[in-house]
């Protein structure tokens, strides 16, 4: 199967295989050109200089990381989809530190790839879900980046120190905490919160397109309703 691989695939499995083993600052041109076969010029010609082919090599690790977000299926409770993709993303960064960093931890050279805002959105879509069910206590923007934000700090703090040294409850209680945080813990109360009306609100909106109002009305409405999503 090797054989069929195109030279550009073959290097970036090679600076992946460097990756995994020895971090970023393993992954240097002269070593994947070794372990490929080639000269530094065909890789510079295929992606540009290293950082071209690090970003390459981050992109391909957010697809793994998408895919396994996308697998998973929606529920009854948007709430319980939420705490399984929370689990889903540290188990992804703890199983594949080397790539996590490199996406994550300063940035990241792929912080403004199609992948990774693909991951923000699809985050973004679960945590909509639980706006359209009336239990969120923010926005549904504010919420996606506190849960995003809050994920990407506990793993990573996680790989600051030896496997053998983390806190196996760090993870399920900053979950835990966060969803109690962005959303309320069970059905929405039959008298909402104003907070809840408006995040639910503002999603049915973002998504009609039949609401008479002029492209400033739904505007001002929108930063009405964030206000008061966000007023909690």
């Amino acid at each position: 199967m090797i054989a069929t691989l195109t030279t550009r695939e073959r290097l970036l499995f090679a600076a992946a295989k460097l990756l995994a083993s020895g971090g970023r600052e393993a992954v240097s041109t002269r070593a994947v050109c070794a372990a490929v076969g080639v000269q530094a010029p065909t890789l510079y010609r295929l992606f540009g200089d290293k950082d071209g082919l690090l970003e390459a090599v981050a992109a391909h690790g957010l697809r793994e990381y998408l895919a396994s977000k996308q697998a998973l299926p929606e529920t009854d409770d948007p709430v319980d989809d939420l705490r399984r993709l929370w689990n889903i993303h540290v188990d992804f960064g703890l199983s594949r530190p080397a790539f996590y960093t490199l996406t994550f931890g300063d940035g990241g050279p792929a912080k403004d790839s199609p992948t990774r805002r693909e991951i923000m959105a699809s985050l973004r879509h679960r945590i909509a879900r639980v706006g359209e069910a009336g239990r969120l206590r923010m926005s549904v923007d504010r919420a996606t980046y506190l849960f995003h934000a809050t994920g990407m700090g506990v793993v990573l703090t996680l790989l600051s120190v030896p496997p053998d040294a983390r806190d196996p409850g760090l993870s399920p209680t900053a979950r835990e905490q966060a969803l109690r945080t962005i959303s309320t813990g069970g059905p929405p109360p039959p008298d909402r919160t104003a907070a809840g009306r408006a995040a639910a609100l503002r999603e049915t909106l973002r998504g009609t397109a039949d609401v008479p109002l002029t492209a400033t009305e739904r505007a001002l409405l929108a930063e009405w309703l964030d206000r008061i999503a966000n007023n909690s």
